[in-house]
């Protein structure tokens, strides 16, 4: 892994800094500021970067929809997202280094006690607009109604809609903030986080990045990565 091909390097960061995407929107992967970004997405595109023996400079946004549209217009080499087929159309991904739940909030009194029961007629589900659970969502619900904004719990809380999805550690906390809320316990998806580029890069350079992340989940980085960002509660994904 540490003799990357200058093809490589020229064809992932060709302004000679490395370009990464971050989604300072989902807490698990990344945390601070625009300015002072950290967490696991973060240390991997630095460690990224200094295999190619390049600067990185970190590209911050406070949803993946628009991380994702910074990589896709150009204005980012690499993003951190979730894995979906409504993005593969423009992003190679790398299989997942973590994985990540999805899960509903629900006023405390609903009748609802599993997630498979939010589809149903007349229920209204407050999703983050764009997000990979609004992406999961749109495609598997059949009775359920989207109702989508800057974060699904808040849309949720504000509308008084019956359910809002979300990842399950903002959830849960912001229903121990919120009174008359529970979170409900199963998960509605797995969430793959992977390393993403454009798919127009050659076949190579995306062979080396998912060479990479299989490398810093078998080292042992990704895991000390979440462990010094506090967020041992996301898993390491499996090998490919």
């Amino acid at each position: 892994m540490s003799n990357v091909s200058s093809a490589v390097i020229e064809d992932l960061a060709p302004t000679g800094t490395l370009r990464a995407s971050i989604n300072l929107g989902n807490p698990v992967l990344a945390q601070g500021t625009p300015d002072a970004p950290a967490g696991v997405t973060v240390d991997l595109a630095r460690e990224l970067a200094a295999r190619f023996g390049v600067p990185v400079e970190f590209v911050c946004f406070d949803a993946a929809r628009k991380s994702f549209e910074a990589m896709v217009n150009g204005q980012a080499d690499i993003c951190f997202l979730a894995i979906d087929p409504a993005r593969e159309a423009e992003v190679a991904f790398t299989a997942p280094y973590v994985v990540i739940e999805g899960v509903f909030a629900v006023p405390e009194d609903s009748a609802i006690t599993k997630s498979a029961d939010v589809d149903r007629e007349g229920f209204r589900v407050g999703v983050k607009n764009g997000s990979a659970y609004d992406l999961f969502l749109t495609r598997t619900l059949e009775h359920a109604t989207l109702v989508r904004g800057d974060e699904g719990v808040d849309v949720f809380l504000a509308d008084r809609l019956e359910a809002g999805a979300g990842i399950r550690q903002p959830v849960t906390d912001f229903v121990a903030a919120n009174d008359g809320l529970r979170v409900i316990d199963d998960a509605f998806m797995q969430i793959q986080q992977a390393l993403g580029t454009t798919k127009s890069r050659r076949p190579e350079t995306v062979e080396f990045l998912r060479h990479f992340i299989e490398d810093q989940k078998a080292n042992g980085f990704v895991a000390s990565s979440l462990h010094r960002s506090n967020r041992p509660d996301a898993t390491v994904a499996p090998p490919a």
